[in-house]
């Protein structure tokens, strides 16, 4: 049933999202499409992001969308003006889009985005064929897509296309990462403590993480499962140990081990030297694999993108 209300939020902040690269899809604009510096690198035969690198999706094939601009935590990492459309998961109300019509419309306007590569003569002409038909949606634009309450069928929809999807979670929603079946499911996990989340975060939903990571044990074989740590130099690049410890409980294919980057918004929240360096994150991951291996779980550092200051630590299982 659809809910009765719809959210109030400002009518600026919108025009500052759009005026950002945001692109609004829908009738009640709760749903965006954004290309990414990757996209227009890809396209142009410059290079590829490190999810190319690690799992192989090609980002001029790729829509980075979202259904759901909100989100029910203040993560103070966030590059997004999360501020402005900061939820609870029980408190308010939205009149919410059907996932065909986002769909489609992310489709068409990921379309009408790209056409404007056609004429540069930086473009290849191969990588924009490829371009005009994607394959993949990353559900990860901005917001907490969990909060979309259709997100199951959403995901169908887009499978029912031929493409493959990636989804990341705060993981403060449980019950919807126990419905989904996504092509890949992150949960980033960026605290190795109550105490620290509550720092990053700004929030209060320790207990439903910790439940998150019970379900993605379950969803082994289901779907890839990754878990992402983002790390901030002097917040929460603490107590590997306490790392390893949660992540054997969700017993991910892969950990994702990525620097903050001082960008966005989160420029108003930290400063620069919160984003640590290439060699810190490697080491920070190295820390986290041998504490792993310490409480018995077989992991190993798989990869690296130092131009995204990102280690991929992976089972040894899917090696």
């Amino acid at each position: 049933m659809e809910p009765k209300a719809t959210l109030n939020y400002a009518e600026e902040t919108l025009k500052t999202l759009e005026k950002q690269g945001y692109h609004f899809v829908g009738t009640h604009k709760h749903s965006a499409v954004k290309t990414c510096l990757w996209l227009r690198r890809s396209i142009r035969g410059e290079g590829n992001c490190y999810k190319g690198k690690f799992y192989g999706i090609s980002a001029h094939r790729c829509i980075q969308m979202t259904p759901s601009i909100f989100c029910n935590q203040r993560c103070v990492h966030c590059w997004r003006p999360l501020e402005a459309f900061n939820i609870g998961a029980d408190e308010e109300q939205v009149v919410w889009d059907s996932p065909a019509e986002i769909v489609e419309d992310c489709i068409k306007e990921q379309g009408r985005l790209i056409s404007g590569f056609k004429g540069s003569d930086k473009t290849s002409t191969a990588a924009f064929a490829e371009a005009a038909i994607p394959k993949h949606a990353a559900i990860s634009l901005i917001g907490e897509p969990t909060l979309y309450p259709y997100l199951k069928e959403l995901i169908r929809n887009f499978h029912s296309r031929d493409m493959t999807t990636f989804v990341v979670s705060n993981g403060t929603n449980p019950e919807v990462l126990r419905e989904i079946r996504p092509y890949q499911l992150y949960i980033s996990l960026n605290a190795p403590d109550e105490a620290t989340y509550k720092k990053a975060s700004h929030a209060q939903y320790w207990t439903r993480i910790n439940e998150s990571l019970d379900e993605m044990r379950m969803l082994k074989g289901r779907t890839r499962r990754v878990i992402r740590v983002t790390c901030i130099e002097g917040l929460n690049m603490t107590n590997p140990a306490g790392y390893a410890e949660l992540l054997g409980r969700a017993n991910p294919d892969f950990v994702e081990v990525k620097a903050y980057m001082h960008i966005g918004y989160s420029r108003k929240r930290l400063s620069r030297d919160a984003m640590p360096t290439h060699l810190r994150v490697k080491e920070f991951a190295r820390e986290i694999a041998e504490a792993l291996t310490a409480l018995g779980y077989n992991y190993t550092i798989a990869d690296e993108s130092e131009i995204s200051r990102v280690v991929l630590i992976s089972s040894n299982t899917n090696l």
